[in-house]
């Protein structure tokens, strides 16, 4: 069911129109796709024998609870209760790429004017994620070809013409209704980020 949910699906019969809450989405199937499904891999609270640094892996599974827990251990219990019904997961922070610690603090409801507060957050967010999935981070701030994501951006969904038969070249956050919403990619391969989708995979394995 999760493997081929769609973009229509969502935003028609779940009634889920906010960009955000799609990734969100997407980034918890995935999680799910690389643990077999198996909902016992996730992380709702911390546990004794749990490393001072998680790992990645392991900061993935953390549930939007857990996230909260952390926050609450690094000195941030005032926006903690923020969090509550944000959907941010661990999935989220480690998995998507354009997801940083300046979306983080603005979900937090943290003031621009506290930059010391949100430099703070910085420097754990960074830790908490590892060199790696930072330093893909600043390379997709960086590129010119994916916007940044924002609380308030709207799914799009692309209006195909009668009289074309080939999908047209959208943006990174434009949808055909038949995309997945987490179609089968790699997640360091954000190209095929979007551009998947039941028909164009079910017909690439017919041309077999």
């Amino acid at each position: 069911m999760l493997h081929l949910l769609t973009v229509d699906d969502l935003c028609t019969h779940l009634k889920v129109t906010n960009l955000l809450h799609l990734i969100c989405i997407r980034r918890g199937i995935q999680v799910l796709r690389l643990n077999d499904y198996n909902a016992s891999c996730l992380q709702r609270r911390s546990v004794p024998e749990e490393p001072a640094h998680p790992t990645p892996g392991q900061v993935a599974v953390w549930t939007n609870h857990r996230v909260m827990e952390w926050l609450r251990a690094v000195d941030l219990s005032e926006y903690a209760p923020n969090m509550r019904g944000s959907g941010v997961h661990g999935g989220l922070l480690v998995h998507e790429a354009r997801f940083n610690a300046e979306l983080l603090a603005t979900l937090l409801s943290i003031p621009q004017g506290k930059t010391l507060l949100r430099r703070h957050l910085a420097t754990h967010f960074n830790q908490l994620v590892g060199r790696e999935v930072v330093q893909a981070k600043r390379e997709m701030e960086t590129s010119s070809s994916y916007p940044p994501l924002t609380p308030v951006a709207k799914i799009k969904i692309i209006k195909k013409s009668q009289f074309t038969l080939k999908r047209r070249k959208g943006k990174p956050d434009e949808f055909d209704c038949d995309d997945w919403v987490c179609p089968p990619f790699d997640s360091s391969d954000l190209e095929n980020d979007k551009t998947s989708s039941p028909k164009s995979l079910m017909t690439k394995s017919t041309d077999l």
